[in-house]
């Protein structure tokens, strides 16, 4: 008995905190927009087929 109670509190704590998740991608008057990405990926750069740093003289953006 005491499983099931667990599981439906389990349950009904997920269910609670769903709306919660999606705050984040509402503007102030509560619509929802585009959510903005945590952080860009990193430019990698390749030269003669290969990995290479970007600042390096021939390299270009893979």
């Amino acid at each position: 008995m005491r499983k099931i109670i667990l599981a439906a509190s389990i349950l009904a704590f997920a269910a609670g905190t769903a709306p919660a998740l999606a705050a984040p991608c509402k503007d102030a008057k509560g619509r929802f927009m585009k959510c903005a990405t945590a952080t860009p990926k990193p430019t990698r750069c390749r030269l003669n087929g290969k990995f290479a740093k970007c600042g390096t003289p021939g390299a270009k953006p893979a």
